[in-house]
């Protein structure tokens, strides 16, 4: 989504509230949060994987950003290269003023280019709060949205729980799918919903509807082990893998098997969260030998979250180094089915 030259990344909504000023970044349409389980919407409304991107040739600009109901940060970079980190307090404008590199200018731009985003092109990451645009000042000199030969070619969508939300991580910007598309070279759109990532009707609709990815990822079933029957479980994920597959039969989609967490190692293997892990797994692996679809992939959590270690203590959510670990295993995985997609005439890349 573009408006006044800033390319609102990961951005379905930019909602002005009555009595609020500034807009409010939304990952999700309006009907698609009003769709979702109660937790589900409150999780929706979080605007980590949203940016704000844009080029400018002014050496100093200001950007105004607020965060609407917790305390935050953004992580700012040009291009590819971590700039700066900001603290917002929940309630309250904040104006960034950020300065160009000054040591940019000292090597060639074909080393500067080198991965998928241009180093002309600002980019504010935005961690786990509703973050609210104002606005950007660049003292008098333009500013654009980033022309397509600026920014990866390829678009990975995601769906999947708080693991996919990046949490355990220290800022949204270090979770593993974020380092995964870094590795690949490729864009990513986060639609991760923490501890509500329940595979609804209007989720699946949505993703297969949507026109902007070159392939999607899932991770699905860890939410829903204490939630859901299996044949319920069944159900949700044939629908939305049946829409996805019959909307773009050409487009790769990768599902994933629950990681390996506390739940898989129990020591009381009756217990619901380890008998309902196993059936989940079970449904997905079924799904996919069943539909031998030539664009479908079934990835085993168990090849990406290798180290029960690289866990935080709550045994469950990676940490900054499980993500780590987990993207160069990811990303290692993708890569044979991706790289192909390099020399398609297709291409999600923003124009």
């Amino acid at each position: 989504m573009e408006k006044e030259g800033v390319y609102f990344h990961n951005v379905s909504e930019l909602v002005h509230k009555p009595y609020q000023s500034g807009l409010h970044l939304q990952r999700f349409p309006q009907h698609v949060r009003n769709g979702l389980s109660e937790k589900g919407r409150t999780k929706a409304i979080q605007s980590n994987g949203c940016e704000l991107r844009f080029v400018t040739e002014s050496k100093h600009v200001r950007v105004t950003v607020g965060s609407n109901d917790s305390n935050g940060r953004v992580v700012v970079c040009r291009g590819d290269f971590f700039h700066s980190q900001h603290f917002l307090q929940a309630g309250t404008v904040t104006t960034l003023h950020l300065e160009e590199p000054e040591r940019f200018t000292e090597v060639s731009s074909e080393r500067l280019n080198q991965s998928g985003f241009s180093s002309n092109v600002w980019r504010l990451h935005f961690d786990r709060f509703g973050a609210v645009f104002y606005d950007v000042d660049a003292f008098g000199c333009e500013v654009r949205a980033p022309r397509p030969d600026e920014v990866p070619k390829l678009t990975m969508l995601a769906y999947g729980s708080s693991i996919s939300q990046s949490a355990g991580s220290t800022h949204h910007f270090n979770g593993y799918l974020q380092q995964t598309a870094r590795r690949l070279g490729v864009d990513v759109l986060n639609l991760a919903l923490s501890g509500s990532c329940y595979c609804e009707d209007v989720v699946a609709d949505h993703l297969a509807e949507r026109e902007d990815w070159d392939f999607l990822f899932l991770e699905l079933g860890v939410n829903m082990r204490a939630v859901v029957s299996p044949e319920e479980f069944k159900r949700r994920v044939s629908y939305m893998l049946d829409r996805v597959i019959k909307s773009h039969p050409d487009k790769p989609v990768f599902v994933t098997t629950i990681y390996p967490n506390r739940a898989t190692y129990f020591l009381d293997a009756g217990h619901l969260l380890h008998v309902q892990e196993g059936i989940f797994n079970e449904v997905l692996l079924r799904y996919c030998e069943s539909n031998k679809h030539p664009q479908l992939h079934l990835l085993d959590g168990a090849s990406v979250m290798r180290d029960l270690s690289s866990l935080t203590s709550d045994l469950i959510h990676p940490s900054d180094y499980g993500h780590m670990l987990m993207s160069e295993h990811l990303a290692k995985l993708l890569r044979p089915m991706i790289e192909p997609l390099r020399t398609s005439s297709h291409s999600s890349a923003v124009s």
